[in-house]
C-alpha cells in the first residue's frame, strides 16, 4: 500500500515539475527571442522538461501496467485514458522541433560555434501549449481518480 502512495505521488508531483519546468523554458525562449534572455537558462529548464517527462512516463507506466494501481484492463477500457494518452502524444509531436533544435545548441555550444535562435518564439508558443496539455492531462488523470465515465 505504501508503494502505490509513493508511486501517485510521485506521478502527481512530476506533473507539477512538468508544468512549471515548460512554463519557465517558454519564457525562457521568450527572453532569448526579445534579446534579453540567454541560451543557459532554456536548457536548464529544457532538462528539468525532460526529466520530468520520463519521471512521468515511468511512474505512469507502472500504475497503469505493473500492478501497482487499478491494472491495465481499466486503464485501457477508460475514455480518460485513453484522452491522457492522446494529450501525451500530441506533446510528444509538438516537442519534436524545439528537441531537435536544442540539441543542435548544445552541439553548437560544445563546439563554440554560434546558435541560430530565430524559432525561438515558435519555441514559446509550442512551450506553452504543452504546458497547457499538461494541465490537462492532469483533468484527465483527476477524473480517472474519481471513477467518472461516460456513456
Amino acid at each position: 500500500m505504501l508503494t502505490h502512495w509513493f508511486l501517485a505521488a510521485v506521478h502527481l508531483l512530476a506533473f507539477a515539475l512538468a508544468f512549471w519546468a515548460v512554463l519557465v523554458r517558454g519564457t525562457a525562449f521568450r527572453r532569448l527571442a526579445d534579446g534579453v534572455g540567454e541560451v543557459r537558462s532554456v536548457l536548464i529548464a529544457d532538462n528539468i522538461w525532460g526529466v520530468s517527462a520520463v519521471v512521468l512516463l515511468i511512474s505512469g507506466g507502472m500504475r497503469a501496467f505493473a500492478g501497482y494501481e487499478k491494472g491495465a484492463d481499466y486503464y485501457l477500457h477508460q475514455p480518460l485514458f485513453h484522452l491522457k494518452m492522446t494529450l501525451f502524444v500530441l506533446i510528444l509531436l509538438l516537442e519534436v522541433a524545439p528537441m531537435v533544435t536544442l540539441i543542435k545548441w548544445r552541439i553548437a555550444l560544445a563546439r563554440k560555434a554560434p546558435i541560430n535562435t530565430g524559432r525561438a518564439k515558435l519555441f514559446t508558443r509550442i512551450s506553452h501549449t504543452e504546458a497547457l496539455l499538461v494541465l490537462l492531462m492532469v483533468v484527465a488523470a483527476t477524473g480517472m481518480a474519481r471513477g467518472v465515465t461516460f456513456g
